[in-house]
């Protein structure tokens, strides 16, 4: 008789072979056909080589003999483990379509629900690859049950507590439906392939019930969803998506119990880019580059945007300064005059929580006309966001620091920070601020004296003459009504020793 456990080993060896072999060897070779990684691949290319170690490898549905001998494994169609990226722990996730396209009858719920609480319990960020249903129904599940159910979702707790604790990625790498659809969204950084994945409550099949008819790239695809707000960011392949992942949590901490960290700084803090003297025309009708401010001003090539196909009139992004990791909120000329509307202004809010969150120091570069009007602006309730923008401005306890690069205008411009707090703020000599643009707001103002006027259009232009001998930002800081007036090109070092102040103020410095 044997003493040693020889012969459960080799079980576990065989078992752990079927289990790599997923959904077998015409299915992997079905998804690789379309142009997709499996589950396994997808893992090993967005994690640190070597560091994958799988949590419940062998868990699946087992198929014995009728006398009781086991005889094959079909695996669990989710898989899960603990892995390293950038030498940082983490908790990375895969659904393996190969296996039941994901449907809920192949995923084993505790899996989900284990790999959700390893991220909170741990304070680890969560990476989720997500295809197919992502753990959602099958209708033949029924048959199979012989009954049907009030739908819950187990773990979903832990899911909106990651939310608040940790950093969480969603990956949709595939036709993603149901669950798989709202586990990509119950995120902080969500990515779609274009071409190869879609997203919806329910896929075309469904939505013909309700007489839509209507394919899957029009329904639910990346043109769709990364321009209306529920996906944050579109790429050409499945590399660059990890590429992203990986890239987007180097500038967060890996949970709100810690801070972000530092990088080597690669850039002098005294830069000043004459580029910058010149680059806000003199004429307020024309536009100029909000982008090229940026990366003149932050670390070289650090600047990682986010969400920049909705929401426009925004630029939400990730930058370092002297290597200190800090979040960017900026406006946009070039789209709607940088006015927020309905959109603009919930991708603010969002991304201003997501800073506060996890304790980034926010640098704001205003442009700001203020908030969208007409028609549309009010159809779509661009008061409401545009207050709910400020608010998380002015709720947010991180430092934050403001450049006027041109105009702030009205409540959308004194959303810029906090006035309550100190205010660390700078402002271009192109600053141009006030209740209403002076353009649009003299015919109001002055509505009965034009109306009396024998000359009108003579009459406002000298009105026009008068107001514009006062509304240069130099009377405004005479009067100590904003802090300083600085060299544009002064503004990367300035900027740089903010950060400075800034995290010896979270306790990082």
């Amino acid at each position: 008789m044997m003493n040693d456990w020889t012969p459960e080993i080799e079980e576990l060896r065989r078992r752990k072979d079927m289990a790599l072999k997923m959904g077998g060897a015409e299915k992997v070779a079905r998804q690789h056909e379309r142009g997709k990684m499996d589950a396994r691949a997808r893992l090993a290319a967005l994690v640190d080589a070597g560091s994958f170690r799988e949590i419940g490898q062998i868990a699946g549905r087992g198929r014995y003999a009728e006398d009781g001998r086991f005889e094959d494994l079909a695996a669990s169609n989710f898989i899960f483990g603990r892995a390293d990226i950038d030498g940082r722990p983490v908790v990375a996730s895969a659904d393996d379509f190969t296996v039941r396209g994901g449907a809920a009858d192949a995923a084993l719920h505790r899996k989900f629900v284990q790999c959700e609480a390893m991220a909170h319990e741990y304070r680890l960020p969560l990476i989720r690859m997500i295809d197919g249903t992502g753990g959602g129904g099958s209708v033949k599940t029924l048959e199979d049950m012989g009954y049907t159910y009030v739908p819950h979702v187990p773990g979903w707790d832990h899911v909106v507590t990651n939310l608040e604790t940790v950093p969480v990625v969603a990956l949709a790498l595939g036709p993603t439906a149901g669950l798989g659809a709202a586990r990509v969204v119950a995120s902080h950084y969500s990515v779609m392939v274009r071409s190869l994945s879609q997203l919806f409550a329910a896929g075309p099949a469904v939505a013909a019930a309700i007489g839509e008819t209507i394919g899957r790239e029009e329904l639910g695809g990346s043109d769709v969803h990364t321009r209306n707000g529920v996906v944050d960011e579109e790429v050409a392949s499945e590399a660059e998506a990890f590429a992203a992942a990986r890239r987007f949590l180097s500038y967060l901490p890996s949970s709100i119990d810690t801070l972000a960290q530092r990088t080597a700084p690669t850039d002098r803090t005294d830069r000043r880019e004459e580029a910058l003297l010149s680059v806000v025309p003199r004429d307020a009708k024309q536009v100029y580059s909000m982008r090229q401010i940026l990366s003149a001003v932050v670390d070289a090539a650090s600047l990682f945007e986010m969400g920049g196909r909705w929401g426009r009139a925004a630029i939400t992004a990730f930058a370092r300064l002297d290597g200190w990791p800090v979040a960017v909120l900026a406006s946009d000329p070039s789209y709607l005059g940088g006015s927020w509307d309905a959109k603009t202004s919930e991708k603010v809010a969002r991304f201003v929580r997501l800073a506060d969150q996890f304790r980034l120091p926010i640098v704001h570069l205003v442009d700001n006309p203020g908030f969208m009007i007409g028609g549309e602006a009010e159809r779509t309730g661009t008061i409401r966001y545009g207050v709910d923008a400020m608010n998380a401005i002015y709720k947010a306890r991180v430092p934050l620091a403001s450049v006027i690069i041109r105009r702030a205008y009205g409540i959308a411009g004194s959303a810029m920070s906090n006035a309550e707090r100190f205010q660390y703020r700078f402002a271009w000599p192109s600053g141009d601020w006030g209740s209403l643009p002076i353009e649009g707001g003299v015919e109001v103002a002055y509505k009965s004296e034009l109306e009396a006027a024998e000359d009108p259009a003579a009459h406002l232009a000298a009105i026009r003459d008068r107001l514009n001998r006062v509304r240069s930002p130099f009377r405004t800081a005479e009067r100590f009504a904003v802090e300083d007036i600085i060299d544009p090109r002064d503004t990367r070092p300035l900027l740089c020793e903010f950060a400075d102040l800034a995290w010896r103020r979270l306790g990082a410095a």
